[in-house]
């Protein structure tokens, strides 16, 4: 085992290296600052200790530091797989090599792992290009700390030309520019000043060296100074759903693809699952004596990715299940099947119990179909297939429970810009715990079904999705908030 000194990038998850991933997917420890993106956390195993290093504000930050390469040391010489997570590049302005000589003195094996710096990524997600022919063929990073000690340094890059990008200079920023222009540098030379980059709460403050200053910058915040600062290319806040807040109630296992579908399109996604996956009040007998005796059905129907997920860790193998054919609610529930090694033999077109038994054929034999399901699941499907003639089986294979919602996390709700609905218990339990009053003020639901359910809790549905999955879903919120923007332009 050794230490990882791992690059966590800017802030967006998604500019985590494969590398970085592979390592947090192994680690037994994860050291990591206060800027790292929660969800790069969640990359690491659920048991794996998480320890915040991050330095404070009045603090002795050499003595922190030295805990910290303390800290690296000791979990090292343990035999533990240590990832240090450091925001942006172990190496640019982090201390990634006070903690790399540390361990090699201490003689512990380590590896570096490159990550996207601040002072490149945040400027790029903000439209602004560093170099520029004929503009700018250079650049330099510099921090805010104690700019006016250093009139040399700035009157050596001022001389250059160079684009200059300041890494944490938002409280020193009127003192920056008080150091450039002593240095040379026009009063009226453009700066950028990108708050909270590579997020999506990212925001850009365009002004001059000389209004620097006066400018509302909040930390943390990347500046650039330099003619190319006056740009404005494609940039991450010029996504659909740029600065707005959405909730996603799905359930942990199942938010992944429309947490990242929102988050794509620039949302800033608050999960709050208001239901979690269970196994049954039987453990799943009634499941388990299904399928020892799958020879007696022609058809193993699955409504949900959750009834996939719950039947295949009772037979682990997909071969368990060969003989009846599959069938899918779905394209979901079809991938569900897929990465579990089944290519289903009917997929419905909308992920509809109705649709499914529209498309299913009439029986022939005496076999059955086993539909394993939620505890509360809606009955339509079984109704409709035993109407056509089919014997069904139903057994359940999981229940959905209400979900715990701290006050913290219902405040942040009621904040939102709009919550998000995938399943009619999610909308009842949500109502259940939050109440009526801590809806936001757009209601996006899934698919005709959960709108169904959410008209019969009181609620209004503001955003249906055109098919019942999470880029759907994603698109048809942007279009909403796109339509409001063109109501009040």
């Amino acid at each position: 085992m050794s230490v990882a000194l791992v690059g966590a990038g800017p802030g967006d998850p998604g500019l985590l290296t494969r590398r970085a991933a592979v390592l947090l997917a192994a680690a037994d420890v994860v050291v990591y600052d206060r800027l790292v993106d929660e969800r790069v956390l969640e990359l690491a195993p659920a048991d794996a200790e998480r320890i915040d290093v991050g330095k404070r504000r009045g603090g002795d930050a050499g003595a922190a530091q030295l805990a910290i390469n303390e800290l690296l040391v000791e979990r090292g010489r343990a035999g533990k797989a240590v990832v240090r997570l450091k925001g942006g590049d172990p190496y640019i302005f982090g201390r990634g090599a006070e903690e790399a000589l540390a361990l090699a003195e201490a003689g512990v094996d380590y590896e570096v792992v490159p990550g996207i710096s601040a002072a490149l990524g945040v400027p790029a997600l903000a439209g602004i290009p560093l170099t520029l022919r004929s503009v700018a063929s250079s650049f330099a990073v510099v921090t805010g700390h104690e700019p006016a000690n250093n009139a040399a340094g700035w009157a050596g890059i001022v001389a250059s030309g160079a684009t200059i990008v300041v890494l944490m200079g938002a409280e020193s920023r009127a003192a920056v520019a008080e150091a450039l222009i002593a240095a040379g540098m026009a009063p009226s030379t453009p700066v950028a000043a990108v708050m909270r980059g590579a997020t999506a709460t990212q925001r850009t403050v365009r002004t001059s060296l000389a209004g620097l200053g006066a400018s509302e910058i909040e930390s943390p915040a990347t500046l650039v100074v330099g003619a190319v600062a006056a740009l404005a290319l494609a940039s991450l806040e010029d996504r659909p759903l740029s600065g707005r807040r959405v909730v996603v109630t799905r359930a942990s296992e199942q938010a992944a693809s429309l947490v990242e579908a929102l988050s794509g399109l620039g949302a800033q996604v608050l999960e709050c699952p208001t239901i979690a996956v269970a196994p049954p009040s039987d453990g799943g007998a009634a499941l388990d004596a299904a399928l020892g005796r799958l020879t007696a059905f022609a058809w193993i129907a699955f409504t949900s990715q959750n009834a996939v997920f719950a039947t295949m860790k009772r037979v682990r193998d997909a071969r368990a299940l060969a003989g009846p054919k599959i069938a899918a609610v779905g394209p979901r529930t079809a991938e569900a099947l897929a990465r579990a090694g089944i290519v289903a033999d009917l997929v419905a077109e909308l992920a509809r119990g109705e649709e499914l038994a529209r498309q299913f054929p009439p029986p022939a034999g005496a076999g059955g179909v086993l539909l394993p399901a939620a505890a509360e699941a809606s009955p339509a499907l079984e109704a409709r297939l035993a109407a056509a003639g089919w014997r069904v089986e139903r057994v359940t294979a999981y229940q959905t429970v209400p979900a715990a919602l701290s006050p913290e996390r219902l405040a942040a709700v009621r904040g939102a810009d709009a919550i998000t609905f995938a399943s009619g218990s999610a909308v009842r339990h949500f109502l259940e715990r939050a109440g009526s009053d801590a809806f936001p003020p757009v209601v996006a639901s899934i698919g005709p079904v959960t709108s169904e359910a959410v008209r019969a809790c009181g609620v209004h549905v503001d955003v249906e999705a055109e098919r019942a999955d999470a880029a759907s879903l994603a698109s048809a919120l942007a279009a909403h908030f796109a339509a409001l923007r063109c109501e009040h332009a």
